[in-house]
């Protein structure tokens, strides 16, 4: 049981890693629509429990999170 445990945490920090070298060569939009997509997705989960609920939460949160930070970015210039 120990080994498994051991298995999942070194699985999970190079998923970690790995998503933040990914991440560095996006532009201000596309990190905001995966922050977007992430806290979209927990919120239908939370809300609806099932899939689809989920995938949807998903989609809403990726296209809030895009406009809202390319918005956010434009009146920065």
């Amino acid at each position: 049981m120990k080994n498994n445990y051991a298995i999942v945490v070194l699985s999970f920090l190079f998923f970690i890693s790995v998503l933040f070298i990914g991440c560095s060569g996006m532009t201000p939009a596309q990190k905001g629509a995966v922050g977007g997509a992430a806290v979209g997705a927990v919120g239908g989960q939370l809300i609806g429990g099932n899939t689809k609920s989920t995938l949807i939460g998903a989609g809403a949160g990726a296209l809030g999170g895009a406009l809202l930070n390319d918005a956010v970015n434009k009146d920065k210039k």
